[in-house]
């Protein structure tokens, strides 16, 4: 199946899970999530894949042995899990007929201050099939 991508989003979403994910630090995909005020609910989850290469200064504090093991399986507040879904549009019944779209989303696990650890969820990207 071909993705082409529509629109840049980058922007922070707040994750729905129908039972919360055992590891918080290593989700599964969430069940929908809200953005901008609007819930938009996972029907499919098309793919996952995580990305655990250390940016910025993160990618000099380690050694180059330690750092090859850390690329596979991450480290401390280092990866972003990411989930490619399908989800069913808010208030998208027109005529009986749900509207679907599909989103890159993902959980970057980089605490952003001491006092938020948890790292943060994103809306990536809008894609269109084809």
């Amino acid at each position: 199946m071909e993705f082409t991508p529509l629109h840049f989003l980058d922007q922070p979403i707040e994750p729905i899970f129908d039972t919360p994910p055992a590891l918080e630090k290593s989700p599964a995909c969430p069940n929908g999530f809200i953005w901008e005020g609007k819930t938009y609910r996972a029907i499919e989850m098309l793919s996952a894949w995580t990305d655990f290469k250390r940016r910025g200064k993160m990618a000099r504090n380690m050694q180059p042995e330690h750092a090859a093991v850390a690329s596979n399986r991450g480290s401390l507040n280092v990866g972003r899990f990411y989930f490619r879904v399908r989800v069913l549009m808010p208030n998208s019944s027109t005529a009986g007929q749900a509207l679907m779209q599909i989103f890159d989303i993902y959980y970057d696990r980089a605490m952003k201050n001491v006092d938020d650890r948890k790292g943060q969820w994103v809306v990536y990207r809008e894609l269109r099939e084809g």
